[in-house]
């Protein structure tokens, strides 16, 4: 059993748990991420780290409630256990100094990137940083990327708060030369970013969380096709060349269990299902 240190509504439906972890806390890199099971019967939910701190022996990492287990994730408070946390799993994030190097972020992953541009930075690169959200209600840590980024740039979809999608980003790569793109975020995004750097030939990496289960390697539900050969994410990845991964059948295979997933989250609503023994 994993305790709940601290809950904080970073925006709304997008908590962050800081979790007493200290095992995977000793461990963890940025990049990597956790496999967790809320109870005994409960599904798996791959959850990218955000933060750890070896000394408290923590772990933090953020979700935002889309589904029915990550709504059951949000009402858990402090004090309350979670049943199982596996990692860290996946690769670590390959940090050096690159030179000039432009972070993408997107939705909850903004939480994952924060950790990114502080690796980053810390390794001597100029970093530009982009955070993006749907509307202004959902973006977050936008002091602690001001902080952290040489340079900072905000994008809404509808355009509330800063620019209005990343079409901006056409000018900015035409008038700058960055030596490596981070993104992070939903695959449209992660696809559109990658369109817009590869003309410019800028080595592009992507941070992929596809429908996963063992979160090791073995049930290859997780696969992805890159440079037309298959990965499994969370072995392989969760990183990969941007440029070479095959998006269109990354989304498919994503909204795969959609209707499944509604259906569930639904027959919780209306009072519970025989599914995870409630």
């Amino acid at each position: 059993m994993y305790e709940i240190l601290r809950v904080e509504e970073l925006a709304p439906k997008i908590k962050l748990f800081e979790v007493y972890a200290p095992e995977i806390a000793e461990k963890a890199r940025p990049g990597q991420f956790i496999i967790v099971i809320i109870n005994e019967r409960g599904e798996r939910v791959p959850l990218t780290i955000t933060g750890y701190d070896p000394e408290k022996g923590s772990i933090t990492f953020v979700f935002n409630e889309v589904g029915k287990t990550t709504r059951q994730l949000g009402l858990l408070k402090e004090g309350d256990s979670i049943w199982n946390i596996t990692g860290p799993l996946g690769n670590p994030s390959e940090i050096k100094n690159f030179g000039k190097v432009l972070c993408v972020a997107g939705g909850v992953m903004i939480a994952p990137m924060l950790l990114q541009v502080k690796a980053l930075r810390e390794a001597g690169n100029t970093v530009v940083t982009v955070m993006g959200a749907r509307i202004k209600e959902l973006l977050f840590f936008k002091e602690e990327l001001k902080a952290l980024s040489h340079r900072l740039y905000v994008a809404t979809d509808d355009g509330s708060e800063g620019y209005k999608g990343l079409d901006f980003l056409k000018d900015v790569l035409a008038s700058e030369r960055f030596d490596r793109c981070v993104a992070m975020g939903p695959v449209p995004m992660l696809q559109r970013v990658c369109e817009l750097t590869k003309p410019y030939k800028i080595p592009t990496v992507v941070t992929l969380m596809p429908i996963m289960v063992d979160g090791m390697g073995m049930c290859g539900v997780c696969r992805v096709s890159v440079g037309g050969q298959m990965k499994f994410g969370c072995v392989d990845g969760p990183e990969f060349d941007g440029h070479l991964v095959d998006f269109d059948q990354l989304i498919k295979r994503q909204r795969m269990f959609l209707p499944e997933e509604r259906l569930s989250a639904l027959l919780w609503e209306l009072g519970g299902c025989e599914c995870d023994g409630k």
